[in-house]
């Protein structure tokens, strides 16, 4: 039988998910040599290497690729046991772990803010990250929920619709386009815009959009939030398309202004997402069904 701890697996969870000593011990907030020792005795618990490095990386071994499948299920039923004593208490005790993303950060803040006063003897934790994050944390469960736009493609997850999420073109008030009504798609793209990275769910819907109209868009440089977006769209870098929930300050001083641009806004949908089959703890349901009653009143816009 291996005789191995519920520390060593955590420690290597860290260790084979970032492939680096360096960082799962910034992440677990322990020393290098500690982490170190801690697969050391997992090696000598199971028989065999589960890390090899080849120049300056690290590599899973064929036993450290097995070890990390099974050790992240155990990790996970031994999360599920606490999660099931917990609501054996209700409300009273326990945590919540959830992402948002970035575009989703000034209202789900403030949902969680609501929530957490109702709820002040529980545990937070909230990571605001981009999509592709998202996307590998909903792949390893490591979230109780997530708040996102655009579902995951090619991940077995349940999802809800919070409510729309309209994209819009914005522009500082002293744009040449600010006082034209309607503005025509042909006349929009001669101006550069300033856009989010690669795999950012609002720069795949705007692609989308300007190719389903036949039109191309010019772009002066990539930013990878949204707060970057508006800055350099307020420092006359570019126009910007953003999500009209994360401008409602920006609006109200009128440092930045919504172009009435033909077929916009680009509609779509904010959603809170979990992996297909993940048991939600007594936390996690109420706050699931909280967002989803009360979702829309956080919203600014």
């Amino acid at each position: 039988m291996l005789n191995i701890t519920i520390r060593q697996l955590k420690v290597f969870d860290s260790v084979a998910r970032h492939l680096s000593y360096t960082r799962a011990a910034e992440e677990l907030h322990l020393t290098q040599p500690a982490v170190s020792m801690q697969i050391k005795q997992l090696e000598e618990a199971i028989g065999h290497r589960v890390l090899e490095q080849f120049g300056k990386k690290n590599y899973l071994t064929s036993a450290g690729k097995e070890m990390q499948h099974y050790g992240r299920e155990i990790l996970q039923l031994l999360d599920e046991t606490e999660a099931v004593l917990q609501d054996l208490k209700g409300l009273k005790k326990g945590s919540l772990d959830i992402s948002v993303a970035t575009t989703a950060n000034d209202f789900a803040t403030r949902i969680l803010a609501e929530f957490s006063r109702q709820h002040e003897e529980l545990n937070y934790r909230l990571d605001v990250t981009n999509r592709k994050t998202l996307l590998k944390q909903l792949e390893d469960n490591a979230k109780d929920l997530v708040i996102m736009g655009r579902p995951p493609e090619g991940i077995d997850v349940e999802i809800a619709p919070i409510m729309e999420n309209p994209l819009v073109v914005i522009a500082p008030a002293s744009h040449p386009l600010a006082d034209e009504h309607p503005i025509s798609l042909e006349a929009l793209v001669k101006h550069t815009f300033v856009v989010r990275e690669q795999a950012s769910g609002t720069r795949i819907a705007m692609e989308r959009f300007f190719a389903k109209h036949g039109v191309k868009m010019l772009t002066s440089m990539e930013m990878t939030s949204n707060e970057a977006i508006k800055q350099a769209v307020q420092a006359g870098l570019g126009l910007g398309i953003v999500s009209v929930h994360t401008v409602g300050l920006e609006l109200e001083t009128e440092r930045l202004i919504i172009l009435d641009v033909e077929d916009f806004p680009i509609l779509r949908h904010w959603y809170v997402v979990s992996k297909r089959g993940k048991r939600l703890s007594a936390i996690a349901h109420a706050f699931k069904e909280f967002v989803l009653r009360e979702g829309k009143s956080f919203v600014k816009v």
